[in-house]
C-alpha cells in the first residue's frame, strides 16, 4: 500500500493488508470512520455521502457516471495507478466481483489517479486498461479531484457505498477481500437482492497479478533523488546533473546503485550512454522495476542477472531465462519470480541503449 502526503510524496506502507481509520475531514467528501474493522463488520457504520465524482479529466468504458445516476446501486470505488504492484494485485478481485454481481446490481469504479507523470497521458493509460483487460467504468483522474473529494491517501483504497449513496466500508491497501466481499453482498440484500449466491467469486490471479510471497524483507525503493534512499554507490547522487557511477560491490540487503552514466532527476534517472546498470540487494519472491523507454519512444534492451547468472527459471513474465528483455513502454516489469527457497539476492540489470527512464523497485 502507497500513501500520497500533500507536499507530492507517496510513501509505501509495509504490509499487504490493512484498514487504515481517518478522520472526518471536508463536508464535501466522506467522513471516514475511525471504527476497527471488526466494529465495522458488525455494523457497517454510515461514513458519509459518496462524493459526485465530478473532475474525471476522461471515462473509460461509460459515459461519465455521478451520485445521481448511481443512486439505487451499490457502487465499490477502488482507486488504482497501472505501475502499483499493490493495486495490480487486486485488479482480478475487482474484475471478478464487477461479474458476479453486474445484474445483482453491483457498480464497480476504478478511479485511476496517477503516481508518476507518465501516468497522466491519455494513451499510455488506454494502453494499460487494454492490456489489463479491464472492462468496468474507469475514471480518469489525472487531475486528482475525485481523490481529493474522496479526502483519500492510499493507493490502493476501496470504498463500497448502499443503495442510498452512502459510504458504508472503506479498506486503503491490499487484502481482507472475504470481508470487502460480504459487505458487497450484505449491502446487495439490504438494496432488495434476492437469490444471491453467497459462495466468494472465482479469482483467477496469475503473472504480476498473482498475490505476495508471505516472505519479504525489500521496501518498495525510489529512484529519484526525491524519496531515494539506501543509495549505496560510492559517489553522492547528483541531482539533476549527469554523473558517472560505480555500483556498489558488496551491498547489504536492500542497498542499491547505479553503473555507468545518469542523469537523476526528482522522479526518476535516466541513463546517458550505454552501457549502464542498476543493482539490488534483496529478500522477496518477486522483483518489479518501472521503466520506461526513451523519451522519444525508442525501445530499450536490458539483461537481468540473478547473483552474477543468468535467472533462468526464476525469470519474471518481463524477462527470458537468459534475463534478456526489452522496454517498450512505461510501466510495471515484472523481472524476478523465484521458484525456490527465497533467500538474500543480488540483482542487476545492465541496460544495452541509453535513454531508459527509471523510477522504482517494488517487490512481492
Amino acid at each position: 500500500m502507497k500513501r500520497f502526503l500533500s507536499f507530492e510524496v507517496s510513501i509505501c506502507i509495509l504490509g499487504v493488508a490493512a484498514i487504515v481509520g481517518v478522520a472526518a475531514l471536508d463536508p464535501k467528501g466522506p467522513a471516514i470512520s475511525t471504527a476497527s474493522a471488526a466494529e465495522s463488520r458488525v455494523g457497517l457504520p454510515d461514513e458519509g455521502p459518496l462524493p459526485d465524482l465530478g473532475g474525471a479529466t476522461n471515462w473509460r468504458n461509460t459515459a461519465p457516471l455521478h451520485r445521481k445516476s448511481l443512486r439505487g446501486k451499490v457502487v465499490l470505488v477502488n482507486f488504482w495507478t497501472y505501475s502499483c504492484i499493490n493495486s495490480l494485485r487486486e485488479l482480478p478481485y475487482m474484475k471478478g466481483w464487477a461479474a458476479k454481481y453486474k445484474d445483482a446490481g453491483l457498480v464497480v469504479i476504478g478511479v485511476h489517479t496517477p503516481e508518476f507523470s507518465f501516468e497522466t497521458e491519455r494513451a499510455n493509460v488506454d494502453a494499460a486498461l487494454a492490456d489489463l483487460q479491464i472492462a468496468y467504468p474507469v475514471a480518469i483522474d489525472s487531475n486528482r479531484i475525485i481523490w481529493q473529494s474522496f479526502n483519500n491517501e492510499y493507493w490502493p483504497a476501496d470504498y463500497i457505498v448502499d443503495g442510498k449513496g452512502r459510504i458504508r466500508y472503506h479498506h486503503f491497501g491490499e487484502g481482507e477481500y472475504g470481508e470487502a466481499e460480504r459487505v458487497i453482498q450484505q449491502l446487495l440484500r439490504e438494496n432488495g437482492a434476492v437469490g444471491l449466491d453467497e459462495s466468494p467469486a472465482p479469482i483467477p490471479a496469475q503473472g504480476i497479478e498473482a498475490p505476495p510471497s508471505t516472505n519479504v524483507r525489500s521496501p518498495e525503493t525510489y529512484v529519484g533523488y526525491r524519496q531515494a534512499e539506501r543509495f549505496a554507490s560510492p559517489e553522492r547522487l547528483a541531482q539533476d546533473s549527469r554523473r558517472t557511477y560505480v555500483p556498489p560491490s558488496a551491498p547489504s540487503l536492500n542497498q542499491w546503485g547505479f553503473g555507468g552514466s545518469w542523469n537523476v532527476g526528482a522522479e526518476s534517472a535516466v541513463l546517458q550512454a550505454s552501457p549502464g546498470s542498476v543493482v539490488f540487494r534483496f529478500h522477496a519472491r518477486d522483483l518489479h522495476i518501472v521503466l520506461g523507454p526513451t523519451r522519444t519512444g525508442k525501445p530499450v534492451r536490458f539483461k537481468v542477472t540473478l547473483d552474477g547468472a543468468a535467472p533462468g527459471e526464476n525469470s519474471g513474465v518481463d524477462s527470458r531465462p537468459d534475463g534478456s528483455g526489452e522496454v517498450r513502454e512505461p510501466r510495471l516489469y515484472q523481472l524476478i519470480r523465484q521458484k525456490g527457497q527465497i533467500l538474500d539476492r543480488t540483482f542487476e540489470i545492465k541496460f544495452l541503449d541509453s535513454g531508459v527512464q527509471a523510477f522504482s523497485f517494488t517487490f512481492g
